[in-house]
């Protein structure tokens, strides 16, 4: 199986194109050299793949027909990856400030849908007769004049 399907097969990437982008950017290699999409991928390869900073190591156990389901991913490949690598990834996480301080920048669309329930709440309390909202009477008709 080629080395772009099988990432994808194993739910590595999300679509085949972007594991085809990955490879192409040399994120990717089997063994210590760096691989191109149509690499044939064989049992008992260790893939080194760079993804979100961290440098990942996969053993193929299996070569799977298609794409498989998240649950069965364990029975095609075995995580060989550094335990520094998922600590270093953990530390990212931690320091980087992932939401904005409210009231800072451009309202997030949940901040939307609240202004909207607030202001839809605020005004159907107020006003429930549209005629008394604008001061005409059931029987006054001032365009008859």
């Amino acid at each position: 199986m080629r080395i772009d399907k099988f990432l994808w097969s194993i739910r590595f990437y999300k679509t085949r194109t972007i594991a085809t982008e990955e490879i192409k950017k040399n994120r990717v290699s089997i063994g210590d050299s760096v691989v191109k999409s149509s690499k044939e991928v064989k049992e008992g390869d260790v893939i080194k793949i760079r993804k979100n900073q961290i440098d990942y190591k996969i053993k193929v156990i299996q070569i799977p027909k298609s794409r498989i389901g998240a649950k069965l991913v364990p029975l095609h490949i075995k995580d060989v990856t550094d335990k520094e690598q998922y600590e270093l990834l953990k530390m990212r996480k931690m320091s980087q400030d992932y939401y904005r301080i409210r009231g800072e920048g451009r309202p997030t669309k949940k901040d939307r849908r609240d202004m909207d329930d607030y202001v839809e709440n605020d005004i159907s309390s107020d006003f429930t007769d549209w005629d008394d909202f604008f001061g005409e009477k059931d029987g006054d008709n001032s365009e008859d004049d």
